[in-house]
């Protein structure tokens, strides 16, 4: 009797243990988080001095003023020329599940080594695709594909199989750990800037981060607030 008795409380005694170690064990704060870790879609000599990160959602007119009027300058003046690594990641909201759809079709893009023009033209088409779901977003999606120089079949296929989804999902859960409030956010060499901002303030943050000087005071540009 005495011996069942040990046995059970000992039993409990690791229950309670195992609990409390779930609960009470430390996790890392938004400070100790790299927000480079791990890409999934990166342009740019991968040596590059400075390395940015682009957190985006499909659906952002900030964004897309970002992508459509900022980004190509970025590209031409510091990714090509080997300065910038460019990191693209995925910050859908809750509840917006034509953006996690639109994420999985970039990433379908990109196994054709076409994830920078898919990118831009879901950007460029924002407002037709906007009110879309279901089939008739996968059609237009497969169009779009089609657009850019994929086989619509195969890209279909690939947005079919929901192989893409939990990369999407792995972005906006790392978004919301580093504690970002809004799109676009950026980070550039782990400091973090938010919303879209003109092309000449961004050619001062980057010159000043390839001349390893300390960032200028962040004063925020234009952004989309995540609503949880």
């Amino acid at each position: 009797m005495q011996r069942t008795l040990f046995i059970a409380v000992a039993a409990l005694g690791l229950v309670v243990g195992a609990l409390l170690f779930l609960v009470l064990r430390p996790r890392p704060s938004a400070s100790a988080l790299d927000p480079a870790q791990n890409p999934r879609f990166v342009i740019g000599d991968p040596q590059a001095k400075v390395t940015v990160v682009d957190f985006s959602n499909y659906l952002c007119s900030h964004c897309r003023d970002h992508a459509n009027e900022v980004f190509p300058f970025i590209k031409r003046d510091y990714i090509d020329t080997g300065k910038v690594r460019y990191i693209f990641r995925d910050f859908p909201f809750t509840g917006q599940e034509n953006v996690i759809r639109a994420g999985e079709a970039a990433a379908c893009a990109a196994d054709s080594n076409l994830y920078v023009e898919y990118h831009e033209a879901l950007f460029r088409a924002q407002l037709q695709w906007a009110g879309l779901s279901g089939e008739a977003l996968d059609r237009y999606f497969a169009d779009l594909a089609g657009q850019v120089g994929m086989a619509p079949a195969t890209f279909l296929q690939c947005l079919k199989s929901g192989s893409k989804r939990a990369g999407v999902l792995a972005d906006q859960k790392l978004a919301l750990e580093l504690g970002l409030t809004g799109t676009p956010s950026f980070f550039v060499n782990g400091e973090r800037y938010t919303g879209q901002r003109p092309y000449s303030s961004w050619r001062e943050i980057l010159d000043r981060a390839l001349a390893g000087q300390s960032p200028s005071q962040d004063e925020g540009g234009q952004s989309s607030p995540y609503r949880p």
